[in-house]
């Protein structure tokens, strides 16, 4: 650019008549290196040098005032980027944490995956999928029921928990009715295969009402004993704190073995008897009970016959989803018997006083029992 059009732009933009192209152009020329040299080479007027000078100090405050906005773009980036950055990190926490963190009082069911869904009991209806999306079963309040109808290929095992202080029921896809109570554990097949079978594992106490199936055999395996059945309803008591299992037969015929790989010595049960299975010498023996007893747990009551006084306690851990300090020794092996529907454990503990003249304490959801 000659002088006399610089000086004829820098003139017009004084006067405020250039164009945003002539702007660029005078401002892009003023930022030239070569430009302070050729100022100094030019004979200028001193009117002419004021409008250099000016042209100069608005072209600074233009720079100035970019770099100031790019600065805050910069800064603005940064700071979106960091947000962005932490909404991922947390989403990932979330993600990966947050699921695993299960409450200790809920009723849980560990998919094929490992992955553990946590079971609302308030929910009316609710949805659970396998990892390919497909429908496993709808839960309806305290129930969970499975699609039914048989497998193909491979047995494919959920497990469904139950805490303390709770029970829940449980359909399986051939129409079984499990009724699960506190403190129980049962894993099960989504779908039993063709030919093969039933085959379900317990911890825990569980009522079993089995759908007849002369081709499919239905087998409860409890620790160290198997109960087989074709068709019946029965009660499987089988906590691993306990050393005895029970298994109380309401209806049908049940089979019990130790080794599922030998099946040759069954110990079979009729209506209305009880098999005790002792864990530490595997020997069982069979009585005749009142069947109701061990069955009353499933509308909510207790019913207690000939019970230890330790064992009672046990229950209404279970039941209760509280602790239990016992140091009355004196009583711990008496046999008691005692009878209880809906009632709070308040009121449970001022009968047994009554009626067993023990003391105790409560403090949250521990109790201590004294002489």
């Amino acid at each position: 650019m000659t002088k006399k059009e610089f000086l004829e732009l820098a003139k017009k933009h004084q006067e405020g008549e250039c164009s945003e192209r002539e702007k660029e152009i005078l401002f892009s020329f003023c930022d030239k290196v070569q430009f302070k040299n050729l100022l100094n080479t030019w004979n200028v007027s001193e009117e002419e040098q004021t409008r250099i000078a000016v042209l100069r100090k608005i072209r600074f405050t233009v720079r100035s005032h970019k770099k100031q906005q790019k600065r805050k773009s910069n800064l603005l980036k940064i700071k979106a980027f960091a947000l962005i950055i932490g909404l991922l990190i947390t989403g990932y926490y979330l993600q990966y944490t947050t699921k695993t963190i299960i409450p200790t009082n809920a009723i849980t069911l560990k998919l094929e995956d490992g992955s553990i869904a946590v079971i609302d009991e308030k929910s009316e209806t609710n949805s659970f999928l396998n990892k390919k999306g497909n429908l496993l079963g709808v839960q309806k309040g305290k129930r969970l029921v499975y699609e039914k109808g048989k497998a193909t290929k491979k047995v494919v095992y959920n497990t469904l928990s139950v805490p303390y202080g709770k029970r829940f029921e449980l359909e399986l896809s051939d129409g079984t009715t499990a009724y699960l109570n506190a403190g129980t554990s049962i894993k099960y097949p989504v779908k039993f295969l063709n030919g093969m079978e039933r085959k379900v594992f317990i911890t825990g106490e569980a009522y079993f009402k089995v759908t007849r199936d002369s081709a499919h055999p239905f087998i409860v395996n409890a620790d160290k004993l198997n109960v087989k059945v074709l068709g019946t309803a029965f009660n499987v008591q089988a906590y691993p704190e306990d050393t005895v299992s029970e298994i109380v037969l309401v209806e049908g015929s049940v089979a019990l073995y130790k080794d599922s790989k030998k099946t040759g010595n069954k110990t079979l049960l009729t209506p209305g008897f009880k098999a005790s299975f002792n864990r530490q010498n595997s020997a069982i023996t069979t009585k005749k009970v009142l069947t109701g007893v061990y069955t009353s747990w499933i509308n909510g009551e207790l019913v207690f016959r000939n019970m230890t006084f330790e064992n009672i306690l046990k229950k209404l851990e279970r039941h209760y989803n509280i602790e239990i300090l016992n140091n009355n020794s004196k009583l711990s092996k008496t046999l008691l018997n005692a009878s209880f529907g809906n009632e709070s454990i308040a009121v449970i503990l001022e009968s047994l006083k009554e009626n067993y003249g023990i003391e105790y304490v409560i403090s949250g959801k521990k109790i201590t029992i004294n002489n």
